[in-house]
């Protein structure tokens, strides 16, 4: 059966609604996208009168149509996941954290030595926060850093980081949403969306400013750290079982930084070449970079890159003789395994994409009620920000929230306002990472809380007032950038980006004289 679009009216919102209220209700992501998919499908088989037969005919049909059209970007997480799995077991980063431990010589310098490794790990959030968490917490400890600091470090250098990274988990998959139809391809789309992405650029602004400066902490991060400085560490835990795991693994290691840097590296120069090579740049016809870039088929690119650089890893491990033969192949089940639950959610993201795009239309709709409705076009982008950092806080994942929104807001600004939509799609992202960043059931905030050994709960109270700071100022330049991307895009990222570092830099000094250490220090000294 050949699947066409067909003009479903209101009922075309009905996935995407079905979608998120579903998700802010039971908080299960996957059950939610699966529902959404098969309301929209049965929408679909009805109108076409194919009846109940139809709805899984469809569904089946759809999914397989777009998990095919996508299979390169699953090829490369599970290769980045068996990457991620070797170079921890080589060694590289107990080494890092053995080197940190001898030269590090004040907790600035461990502040920033962490917000370091936490952007060099940039491939993926899983691996950023184990990795950085199990390395840094001895040197931390050492200068009486609270866990809650060390927690807030790793997990604003995790989402924030990757979200900006162009080889990366999460660049492949916002690519991957990215329709070919659409008026820029992923690569060019998500290249360009990185400077107006102000929750993550302000989130490591941020980072550094409370890591160089010495007395720059407000609200309960304050009195976390009044009371570290006491000995007194309220949001230390011990180590679970998963944790002991990965310090086991790493005990037993033997590698150098080199072999944390090196790989990381060639996977960097790997998927840059790739993508040129892909894009045509070595091609018969004359390219530019850029126009290579904006070429090339990003699955296929990254795919190709990671392949090399496992074989690469391969050849380097063997000759560093830091794993042998029977390690190197121990690696593949449990780096494969470890993208499972990505990949789940990555193909029915897709395919309910597919459904409200190839199917319902469920874009031109939703962009018409725009157009129609009197409202500004100016505030879409501070609007879609709200909506996504809602919709991800409360469901704890950034990647779903992708999924649901990206399909839908390029509908809406190719029909109502093109200049708008890469300002938009960055506001889809930041909105999106926010949620990740600060929700108590993201993985992301879990997996931070377990690399620091720090209170779950405590994590999430001293987190959350810096994550709000950031996203007031990012609300704020987002109903700037709506009303200056007439201007087009480099002139209104030129106005909205600095705009938004001063009003954090001038929110972080105001925060600082209303929760300074005023407020706590009869607290602590109670204590």
């Amino acid at each position: 059966m050949e699947l066409e679009a067909i003009n479903a009216g209101i009922l075309s919102i009905v996935p995407p609604v079905v979608a998120i209220v579903l998700a802010l209700v039971t908080k299960e992501v996957v059950f939610s996208l699966v529902l959404g998919i098969l309301s929209g499908t049965t929408i679909y088989a009805f109108s076409t009168g194919t009846g109940i037969v139809g709805v899984f005919d469809t569904t089946t049909q759809l999914m397989a149509t777009k998990l095919g059209d996508n299979t390169t970007m699953i090829i490369f997480l599970c290769l980045l996941g068996i990457l991620v799995a070797l170079v921890n077991r080589a060694g590289g980063s107990r080494a890092y954290g053995e080197w940190a431990v001898k030269k590090l010589k004040s907790k600035r310098s461990a502040s920033v030595a962490t917000a370091f490794l936490g952007i060099l790990i940039f491939i993926d959030d899983y691996f950023n926060c184990l990795t950085v968490g199990t390395v840094m917490r001895p040197v931390t400890d050492r200068f009486d850093m609270s866990r809650e600091k060390l927690a807030y470090l790793i997990d604003a250098t995790a989402a924030p980081i990757c979200i900006i990274a162009p080889i990366s988990s999460w660049a492949a998959s916002v690519m991957s949403y990215y329709p070919e139809s659409a008026t820029h391809s992923g690569m060019t789309a998500f290249l360009s969306s990185i400077p107006m992405n102000l929750y993550a650029i302000l989130t490591i602004f941020m980072v550094f400013y409370m890591a160089i400066r010495k007395n720059g902490d407000f609200g309960p991060m304050l009195k976390a750290e009044m009371n570290a400085t006491k000995g007194i560490h309220e949001g230390k835990m011990e180590q679970g079982t998963a944790e002991k795991e990965f310090l086991e693994q790493l005990e037993h290691s033997k590698g150098k930084i080199c072999d944390l840097v090196v790989p990381i590296l060639f996977l960097i120069v790997a998927c840059i070449l790739s993508m040129l090579y892909v894009g045509g740049y070595w091609g018969e016809e004359k390219m530019s970079l850029f126009d290579a870039f904006g070429n090339t088929d990003a699955g296929s690119a990254l795919a190709l890159g990671a392949l090399v650089t496992l074989i690469f890893s391969f050849i380097y491990f063997m000759i560093r003789r830091v794993l042998t033969f029977r390690d190197f192949f121990k690696c593949i089940n449990p780096g494969v395994n470890s993208m499972v639950a990505a990949c789940i959610i990555l193909t029915l993201a897709w395919t309910i994409s597919g459904v409200c795009r190839d199917l319902l239309s469920t874009g031109p709709y939703v962009a018409h009620l725009v157009e129609t409705s009197g409202v500004p076009v100016g505030i879409l982008p501070a609007l879609i920000f709200v909506v996504a950092c809602f919709l991800s806080f409360s469901t704890g994942t950034a990647w779903g929230t992708f999924g649901i929104l990206i399909p839908i807001i390029i509908s809406i600004c190719e029909a109502a306002a093109p200049e708008l939509l890469i300002v938009t799609l960055s506001a889809t992202l930041a909105g999106s990472v926010f949620g990740d960043h600060t929700s108590p059931i993201s993985d992301t905030t879990i997996l931070a809380s377990t690399g620091a050994q720090c209170n779950h709960l405590k994590h999430v109270g001293t987190q959350v007032p810096y994550a709000c700071t950031v996203a007031v100022c990012c609300l704020i330049g987002y109903i700037i950038a709506g009303f200056t991307g007439k201007l087009g895009l480099a002139a209104c990222t030129a106005i909205t980006l600095p705009s938004a570092l001063i009003l954090l830099a001038i929110a972080l000094i105001v925060m600082r004289k209303i929760a300074g250490p005023a407020k706590y220090q009869k607290e602590v000294a109670q204590e």
